[in-house]
């Protein structure tokens, strides 16, 4: 089976969490380890933001983040609900009532549109989500966001290293969250990142991630245990020294599979957006006026193939049993996506000949 992703761990990963372990240094009570400190140094480079917090899971970063933009139990946040539910859980943990908005058919992302029509008197925040690794339209969210004085939270859990006009992604929000789990662009196992480059925000999330302390046993305001471990940290600093090569090469894959599979017109392909630059972090494509039965035949085929393709993400969060006592709401282009797309691997592991492969059987069971 060609695994949909595959964390690409080599002898140096290996030998520094070794390191880790012989140091005797595994955590540290604030979070602030030297392995940890290094990683957020380095990673706060790499996405050019003034600040960055190691965390132990991108959903732990999701939490922080929307509480530290100050949303409280009385506020509403808007977002798609066409994402992981991770980011509404983050939104309900704090106490928030989730808005679900719909998305742009062919970037599969929160339509700007639709966020200006959602506003209450209510709103505190909005959550873009840089789905499948493409980056969201964030100027025109931040331009609303900064109309009706509400903060932007970006979702980039799947967006290692993609760009959006000429930045990082994270640019545009208040706060960017990160995920490192194992089929990540770059892992640590479990683990993630907050970036930020508002320094009182910032403070914020530190006295967030460890128990509120500002100082060891000195608790200022309700907090967590969100720490990263020293050994993830390690793990961390050498997968993102190695990102960039992974990046060229789920590019390449990525590229390759489009020119194999444009010959079929009843397939929507992943297209990079106008001054975007896409992660690939899934490559996913959609057939065109199918149905859900089609899709799914489509899917179960190509596995019987030995193809691990995967459909992120088959149930919208609004639709989802806890969900729906948030209130009715219909989402066209949600619904419709989540009946008609597919994600098919193109990480750092697959070879060109399995590309082959993979464009082959995706063509043979369209028909």
């Amino acid at each position: 089976m060609i695994p949909i992703n595959a964390p690409q761990i080599g002898k140096e990963e290996i030998e520094a969490a070794v390191s880790v372990l012989k140091s005797g240094v595994l955590t540290n009570g604030l979070g602030e380890g030297p392995m940890v400190k290094r990683f957020e140094e380095k990673f706060a480079k790499f996405v050019e933001a003034k600040h960055a917090l190691a965390v132990n899971s991108g959903t732990a970063a999701l939490h922080m983040a929307v509480v530290a933009a100050g949303v409280t139990p009385s506020d509403e946040v808007i977002l798609p609900s066409f994402t992981f539910v991770a980011t509404a859980e983050a939104v309900v943990i704090a106490g928030a009532k989730p808005v679900f908005v719909d998305i742009d058919p062919e970037t599969y992302n929160i339509s700007p549109e639709k966020v200006e029509n959602a506003i209450t008197e209510k709103t505190k925040a909005i959550i873009a989500v840089d789905l499948y690794g493409s980056p969201s339209d964030l100027k025109p969210i931040r331009e609303i966001a900064d109309n009706h004085g509400l903060k932007v939270i970006e979702d980039a859990a799947q967006a290692h290293g993609a760009f959006y006009e000429g930045k990082p992604v994270g640019a545009y929000s208040d706060i960017a969250c990160w995920s490192f789990y194992a089929s990540k662009n770059m892992t640590t196992g479990e683990g993630g990142m907050v970036t930020t480059n508002d320094g009182e925000i910032a403070e914020k999330l530190k006295l967030l991630r460890c128990h509120g302390e500002k100082e060891k046993y000195r608790s200022l305001v309700l907090g967590h245990n969100y720490r990263m471990p020293e050994m993830e940290a390690a793990i961390g600093l050498v997968q993102l020294a190695k990102l960039p090569h992974f990046l060229v090469k789920r590019r390449l894959n990525a590229e390759k599979l489009s020119l194999k599979l444009e010959e079929a017109k009843n397939l929507q392909l992943p297209r990079e957006a106008r001054n975007c630059k896409n992660s690939w972090y899934l490559y996913t494509a959609r057939i065109k006026e199918a149905k859900v039965e089609k899709r799914n035949a489509v899917v179960e085929n190509l596995r019987n193939k030995g193809i691990g393709v995967e459909v992120y993400y088959s149930y919208p969060i609004h639709l989802m049993p806890y969900y729906r006592k948030f209130g009715k709401v219909k989402l066209p282009e949600t619904e419709k996506a989540s009946q008609q797309v597919f994600s098919l691997p193109v990480h750092p592991s697959v070879t060109s000949e399995q590309i082959d492969f993979i464009g082959y059987m995706v063509l043979e069971s369209l028909k």
